[in-house]
C-alpha cells in the first residue's frame, strides 16, 4: 500500500511530534479528521498514521518472540492547530504492530481497506482481532481492541442469543428481556423452541469449523466461551423497509412544501455504511460473504426466511485457580451433576459441542 496524500485522505492528519530519545520530527499541517469524541479523533488519526508507517516496513519472513512484546508510541503536541479537531496534546500507542499486521493478512484484510471493508473471509468462528491501541487524552488512558463485527452493517439482527451449552442460571433476566434487542440465553432458546434452519451441507461446514476452533481453545485451556447467534428475519425486514420508505416519502413531501434544502453529505465515520451501500444493491436477505463473513442463509424450504450470524465470543477466559474455585462453589450449590458453566476445558468443549449440534432443525 502506498501512502495516501493529505489531499486524498482526510485521516492523514497533521503531524505528529514523534517521541524518540533525542529528536522530534514535526511535519506540516494537513486536513484533520473531525469527530465530537476526542478519543475517537485520536484513534482514527493513530490508526491511519500506524498503517502508513507499517506500509514503509517490509513484511518479516517470520514473527520473532520480540514481535509479541513490541509496541510503538507517538506523542503529539498540537499547539498550533484548531483544538476542535484534535486535543492539544495526546499520545497514541500500538501494541505488537507486526503481529496484528500478520493477523490482518491471514484474515485477508488489505491495509488500505482496514478501516472500511474486508476483501476475503476466514475459515473460523473465532473472533478476529485486528489491532490493539492505547489512546491518552488529558492524561487519561483508553485501551481499544479492534475486532471484526460478527453482525452485518446492512442486515439488522432481530433476535440474538448467547449460548454456552449450560442450563444453570442461563436465562435472560426480566431487565434484559424488556430491552429493544435483548440477549437471550440457553434456557430462553429452549423455551422459545428456537431452531436454526440451514442445509445439511451448511451444518456440516459450521460444525467442522466449530470442532477445529474448540480443539484450539482446549489446547489453550480456554473455557466459558459462547456462541453468539444473531437472527435476521427477512420478511420482517421487508415490512420495516416498506414502512421506512413510506415515512421517508412523507418527509420529502413536507420538505418540498417548506422549501428545505437537503442536508450535506457526512464525512464522519458514520459515512462508512454509506460507502458500503454504494455498491450494487442487494435484495432482501442477501449479503456479500466476503464482508459478512459470519452470515449463513436459511435453507430452501425453511419455515421462515432468515439469515444467521454465528461466531464464538468471550474466548479469553483460562481455566485458572479462580475458575477452579468457582467450579467447586457452583458444584456444591447446584450438585455435582448439574450442567454448570464453569467446568474443565475438555468437559466444557464436549458439552458445548453437543449442545450446539442440537440447535439445528
Amino acid at each position: 500500500m502506498s501512502s495516501p496524500s493529505a489531499s486524498s485522505n482526510p485521516l492523514s492528519i497533521l503531524a505528529p511530534k514523534r517521541k524518540t530519545k533525542k529528536k522530534h520530527f514535526v511535519q506540516q499541517k494537513v486536513e484533520v479528521f473531525r469527530a465530537s469524541d476526542p478519543v475517537l479523533s485520536v484513534l482514527m488519526w493513530g490508526v491511519n498514521h500506524s498503517i502508513n508507517d507499517l506500509s514503509q516496513v517490509p513484511v518479516p519472513v517470520m514473527l520473532l518472540p520480540d514481535d509479541f512484546k513490541a509496541s510503538t508510541k507517538i506523542k503529539v503536541n498540537n499547539h498550533l492547530f484548531n483544538k476542535e479537531n484534535l486535543p492539544g496534546q495526546f499520545k497514541f500507542k500500538e501494541y505488537c504492530p507486526q503481529v496484528f499486521r500478520n493477523l490482518r493478512e491471514r484474515f485477508g484484510i488489505e491495509d488500505q481497506d482496514y478501516q472500511h471493508i474486508v476483501t476475503c473471509h476466514g475459515n473460523t468462528l473465532l473472533p478476529q482481532f485486528l489491532a490493539m491501541y492505547r489512546v491518552t487524552v488529558e492524561s487519561e488512558d483508553t485501551y481499544l481492541l479492534v475486532m471484526r463485527n460478527m453482525f452485518s452493517h446492512r442486515l439488522h439482527v432481530h433476535r440474538k442469543y448467547d449460548l454456552k451449552g449450560s442450563l444453570v442460571s442461563r436465562e435472560a433476566s426480566f431487565k434484559e428481556k424488556v430491552k429493544e434487542l435483548p440477549t437471550y440465553k440457553d434456557v430462553d432458546f429452549r423455551n422459545n423452541m428456537q431452531k436454526v434452519y440451514v442445509s445439511d451441507e451448511e451444518k456440516e461446514k459450521i460444525m467442522d469449523k466449530l470442532s477445529r476452533d474448540i480443539e484450539f481453545l482446549v489446547r489453550m485451556r480456554i473455557m466459558d466461551y459462547s456462541l453468539l447467534l444473531g437472527i435476521h428475519d427477512v420478511e420482517r425486514a421487508e415490512r420495516e423497509e416498506e414502512e421506512e420508505e413510506m415515512e421517508s416519502s412523507y418527509e420529502e413531501e413536507e420538505e418540498d412544501e417548506n422549501d428545505l434544502a437537503p442536508a450535506p453529505g457526512s464525512t464522519s465515520p458514520e459515512g462508512i455504511s454509506g460507502y458500503m451501500n454504494s455498491f450494487k444493491p442487494m435484495g432482501p436477505g442477501e449479503f456479500d460473504p466476503y464482508v459478512d463473513v459470519y452470515a449463513i442463509q436459511s435453507a430452501v424450504g425453511a419455515p421462515q426466511r432468515e439469515v444467521y450470524f454465528m461466531g464464538l465470543i468471550d474466548v479469553l477466559t483460562q481455566y485458572d485457580t479462580l475458575k477452579k474455585a468457582a467450579h467447586a462453589a457452583k458444584a456444591v450449590k447446584h450438585g455435582a451433576g448439574a450442567e454448570i458453566s464453569t467446568v474443565h476445558p475438555e468437559q466444557y468443549a464436549k458439552r458445548f459441542r453437543e449442545f450446539i449440534t442440537k440447535i439445528f432443525a
